[in-house]
Parts: structure tokens; C-alpha cells; sequence
């Protein structure tokens, strides 16, 4: 996983695995931001990276890095995947 995960602009960022766990536990829980364990830092800190991430693309590349990974040494069961559909919305149309 390490190759996967973002340089900052002078090196590593210190806590990276601490923080990535952070943003992994509060998409697997579905608890809200300021519900992260205080034992992954700052949830404030953890959200700030989490928007960095998302908004250059780093988080995507590395969920898909991971999973390509993981693919290749025959781990993933993509007929596991799901959607949620109950906080999907539509437009009404009378």
C-alpha cells in the first residue's frame, strides 16, 4: 500500500496510515466526522485530508490502486459490490 499512498510536498506526511485508517473507519461505520475515534487524531484533521484527497483525485487512485492490487493476486469478488439505494434521490416529475 505504501507505493499507493501520496507524497506531501517536502516528503512523507507524518500519521498517513493513521489518517487513510480514519477515513476508512468513517466510510465503514457511516458515523459522522466528528465521531472518529480520537485514537486517528483530530477528526477536523482527518476530514481536511480526506477533502484534499477527494478533490485532486488521490483517494480514488488509491481505492483503485488497492483493489487492482488486490485483483491481481486473485482477492476481490466484485459480485459483492452493492449500492445503497436508500439516501438516493430523483427528481419528482408530475
Amino acid at each position: 500500500m505504501e507505493p499507493l499512498l501520496p507524497l506531501g510536498e517536502r516528503g512523507p506526511i507524518p500519521d498517513l496510515r493513521r489518517q487513510l485508517d480514519a477515513v476508512m473507519w468513517r466510510f465503514r461505520t457511516g458515523s459522522p466526522w466528528r465521531d472518529v475515534p480520537e485514537r486517528y487524531g483530530s477528526w477536523s484533521t482527518v476530514y481536511g485530508r480526506f477533502q484534499i484527497w477527494a478533490t485532486t483525485g488521490t483517494f480514488q487512485a488509491l481505492m483503485e490502486g488497492m483493489i487492482a492490487e488486490a485483483a491481481a493476486r486473485g482477492q476481490v469478488d466484485l459480485s459483492l459490490v452493492s449500492v445503497d439505494s436508500t439516501v438516493g434521490r430523483a427528481p419528482h416529475h408530475p
